[in-house]
């Protein structure tokens, strides 16, 4: 929606955005607009019951006041959200407080909120209605249940997702995904720090084992130490007490992320391939949600048409989330499914396409021809299509990810990888070694199973989570 300069201007500038547009609000209801100072600076100025009976606390003291109008409430609203701290995780603290249930009162809340920050009624409307079906459809009704999902939301709406609140939400969410790997890298780390008085033979050697038990794998493990070693050099140091440094800043090179041109010939089609159970159609979904949440239109087109119920679980999360879906009968021919599904993409105005494909074993020489099939047959219909080629892999499966990387990446080209269920697997070296041995970029990891749970990757959390 664009909101985050609109954001910056009512909470930062001197100017009273919130103010006007109480009163903007007042004017389209034909509500009389009072002169008057809100003194009240606690939440419960604007707490009410849910029949609708609303007044503020600073109303109620004059007796000479008119009738309270029902949108009053705002006012103290308005006060309470322009004094707290600007994070959005105070603003929908506020929001949600004394609401322990989804409502007329929550509902009412947001749609304030996006006013506030000059959002047109119909986007407010449209997020709303957007995310009450979606509760409807999860059975949520507790606000303890789903908030940690609305603040998802609201940040990929309101483009918040670089604020700093968010990004420590993001760092605490990676932190707690990667403890099973940091607790079996990190405790071997500081052991071996302990246990040694400088960076010799002996050290490097225990180090690699450390790598090798964390599924780094032989030949990135000893590109890595490598690279440590020639940093230790360059550092002049030879003390173990340097050495997290040094590992943490050699990490986060790896993990830097190449120029790319983000332009592409609309409608951008993302081409998303990996093998059977790496959760390619759960992810396929979560990019979906999170795009759509950003104000685009995305169809998903069902291309994996050999594997039991695929179609049926993909339209299942397509109707789920609200994106467009596309799919033929089961075993059709894929390359066709992409070809028709490009062709609705291009003629009904989607801004993304999200092509699911086949994810039989990688060791069967015939899906990769099909995917180049997939490859030549969408570039013919749109030019540069593919745009992205986004291989998943599982990080539980450890070295078979990286046998999966290579090959796809042979066949088709991989522009970069997700990494699933990392949350869930105590060898997580595998994130080094794809990055170090492919030179493909991660551009997300999945944390668990909620939509919000699929979280962009940062090399630098990572590093940092990883050695704290």
């Amino acid at each position: 929606m664009g909101f985050f300069s609109k954001l910056k201007k009512a909470w930062a500038s001197p100017e009273d955005v919130a103010q006007q547009a109480l009163d903007k609000y007042k004017k389209e209801q034909g509500l009389e607009i009072e002169s008057r100072s809100v003194t009240s600076s606690s939440a419960d100025s604007f707490q009410r019951e849910d029949t609708g009976d609303v007044t503020s606390d600073a109303t109620k003291q004059r007796s000479d006041a008119a009738p309270v109008p029902t949108e009053d409430w705002q006012a103290g609203l308005t006060l309470a959200l322009r004094q707290a701290e600007p994070k959005l995780s105070q603003w929908l603290n506020i929001i949600v407080e004394g609401i322990e249930i989804k409502g007329p009162v929550l509902w009412d809340r947001l749609t304030f909120l996006f006013k506030a920050l000059g959002a047109p009624a119909s986007e407010a409307q449209e997020f709303v209605s957007q995310f009450d079906a979606w509760l409807t459809e999860m059975g949520y009704q507790a606000v303890s249940e789903f908030k940690s999902e609305l603040q998802y939301r609201l940040a990929l709406v309101l483009e918040l997702e670089d604020e700093e609140d968010e990004r420590d939400r993001l760092f605490l969410k990676l932190s707690e995904g990667i403890s099973k790997t940091r607790e079996q890298i990190t405790k071997r780390i500081d052991s071996l720090l302990s246990s040694h008085s400088k960076l010799d033979d002996a050290f490097w050697e225990e180090f690699e084992e450390i790598l090798i038990m964390a599924d780094v794998g032989m030949e990135a493990a000893t590109q890595l130490m490598e690279n440590l070693k020639e940093r230790a050099r360059k550092a002049g140091t030879d003390d173990p007490e340097d050495f997290k440094d040094i590992l943490r800043d050699e990490l986060e090179d790896i993990f830097k992320v190449p120029p790319r041109i983000e332009a592409v010939n609309p409608p951008e089609v993302l081409m998303m391939v990996g093998v059977n159970g790496v959760g390619k159609t759960t992810t396929i979904a979560k990019l979906a949600h999170r795009a759509q949440m950003q104000g685009r239109k995305v169809l998903i087109a069902a291309g994996d048409t050999f594997r039991a119920a695929a179609i049926e679980q993909l339209e299942v999360w397509a109707q789920r989330i609200g994106a467009g879906f596309f799919a033929k009968a089961e075993g059709s021919d894929p390359a066709a499914v992409a070809y028709e599904a490009m062709d609705k993409a291009v003629n009904e105005g989607y801004d993304l396409l999200l092509l699911d494909t086949a994810g039989r074993l990688h060791t069967k020489v015939n899906l990769m021809e099909e995917l180049k099939k997939i490859e030549r047959v969408v570039g013919k219909k749109h030019e540069g299509a593919p745009h992205r080629c986004v291989l998943v892999i599982d990080a539980t499966t450890g070295q078979n990810a990286l046998s999966q990387t290579k090959l796809f990446n042979e066949a088709v080209g991989v522009d970069e990888i997700i990494l699933t269920k990392l949350d869930g697997t105590a060898k997580g070296g595998v994130v080094v070694a794809v990055t170090l041995q492919n030179k493909l970029p991660i551009t997300f990891v999945g944390l668990g199973e909620k939509m919000e749970d699929l979280r962009p990757f940062n090399g630098k959390d990572f590093a940092k989570a990883l050695l704290t």
